[in-house]
């Protein structure tokens, strides 16, 4: 009787093995980029970019060595371009680091991370991307820019983030939630009412980014939803969960918001409004904050 339990306990092992084996297989591009520390890809040659780029003007980036949000990238893409023509901004959209260099990035005012994960710069591209915020550049972060797979790049982890996310709901991982809008001057929040209900994959940190020269603009009420992580690990953060701020970086203006896993995200009109005034606050072309001189619509790139 043991014998048959203890082989029929070595089958169902077995079993299990070739299952897990053959998941890894098939989705062998997600488990490296999440389980084995993301892919290795860097650029050294940039895209071509037009000749002219109308100012001020953003650069939308939103490479992935680590998870990549599939569906909510071109629907993000999409929305900041749209963005972009009715606001009359320049844009240039890419997905290839080497567009990180000083001569570029000087043809733009503020840069866009659409959900970058990963450890995705070469050392020279991140001392070009550190030197273009603390210079006065504006940068706006959507949800992945601010998870776990950018730990390694300390400045970019505590200077601009701010704080070190720790995980998001599981079973179910996408959850209606409420969002208490902090500020209402601000760009990003001013048309926005005093609490906002949807449903989006909810980060928590380690700790709450509130502190001496971060503002927050908006909190998560944790009563409005279940913050319980993978195998039912208590993910809370309390009663302070900011889920948008913004903090000056050197001379650049720097807004992180964890808003937007998916594509429905970016049809919402609120979340639209938001990145709106996101976008708009970092080209210094509303609000308050940071010393540097602001960007002159019309103007070309050369």
């Amino acid at each position: 009787m043991i014998r048959k339990i203890a082989r029929a306990a070595l089958i169902l092992f077995i079993a299990l093995l070739a299952l897990i084996g053959l998941f890894a297989a098939y989705h062998r591009d997600t488990v490296q980029r999440v389980l084995l520390g993301g892919v290795k890809v860097y650029e050294t040659t940039p895209s071509a970019l037009p000749a002219d780029i109308k100012r001020p003007a953003i650069l939308v980036f939103s490479k992935t060595n680590g998870f990549r949000h599939k569906e909510a990238i071109p629907a993000a893409n999409a929305t900041l371009a749209a963005l972009a023509k009715e606001k009359g901004w320049g844009i240039f959209q890419t997905e290839n680091a080497a567009t990180f260099r000083p001569d570029i990035l000087a043809r733009f005012d503020a840069v866009v991370f659409n959900n970058v994960s990963g450890d995705v710069f070469t050392p020279d591209q991140r001392a070009a991307f550190q030197s273009f915020v603390d210079n006065g550049g504006g940068y706006v972060g959507i949800h992945a820019a601010g998870d776990d797979s950018h730990k390694a790049w300390g400045w970019y982890a505590d200077k601009v983030i701010g704080t070190r996310f720790i995980g998001h709901p599981m079973f179910p991982q996408f959850q209606k939630a409420v969002i208490r809008i902090e500020d209402h001057t601000h760009p990003a929040t001013a048309q926005l009412g005093a609490s906002w209900a949807r449903t989006d994959e909810w980060y928590s940190f380690d700790r709450s980014p509130r502190r001496p020269g971060i503002a927050i603009l908006a909190t998560l009420d944790e009563a409005s939803y279940s913050p319980k992580g993978l195998f039912g690990s208590d993910i809370a953060m309390g009663k302070d969960h900011p889920i948008v701020w913004t903090r000056c970086v050197g001379k650049g203006r720097a807004l992180y918001s964890a808003l937007g896993h998916t594509a429905e995200s970016f049809a919402e009109p609120q979340h639209r409004q938001l990145l709106a005034g996101a976008v708009a606050w970092s080209l210094r072309l509303e609000g308050e904050g940071c010393d540097a001189p602001a960007a002159t619509p019309g103007e070309t790139a050369r």
